[in-house]
């Protein structure tokens, strides 16, 4: 062996803490690259060359690009976000009540019943009528 081995033990601890730390913000750099892209591409306030504009800016000066892209419009992706969120919302619920709802109220069979029993003590219909209806209700 003509190389030098580094053990487990060999590796300082302020080492571990040095490298987490590094990996954590290399994971965080990735999430605002993300997140400033993603709200790009969801903002309508923007034309398509302005978008380009700034995508080309965080692709090629990134540290730079996001940091100016946080400051100009930093408050203005946590609305847009909120707003978002908001519309998946609405959607959402319009979805569930046009889907719970029926489209016609269905009478339920108590209903059909008293319906069927008034015309009977009106007189409209006779008692063998009645039984008949009452049977096709019930079956």
């Amino acid at each position: 062996m003509s190389g030098s081995v580094t053990l487990a033990y060999d590796y300082p601890l302020l080492g571990v803490f040095w490298t987490t730390f590094w990996l954590f913000m290399w994971v965080l750099w990735f999430f605002l690259l993300f997140r400033i892209i993603g709200d790009l591409f969801r903002d309508d306030a923007l034309n398509g060359w302005a978008k380009a504009g700034w995508i080309v800016f965080v692709v090629v000066l990134p540290f730079i690009g996001v940091l100016i892209y946080v400051l100009a419009r930093g408050r203005g992706m946590g609305q847009r976000e909120l707003n978002r969120a908001q519309a998946q919302q609405q959607a959402f619920d319009a979805y569930v009540r046009r889907t719970a709802t029926p489209d016609t109220p269905r009478a339920t069979q108590a209903d059909e019943l008293t319906k069927l029993s008034q015309l009977r003590e009106r007189g409209d219909i006779s008692d063998d009528e009645f039984q008949r209806a009452k049977g096709k209700i019930l079956h």
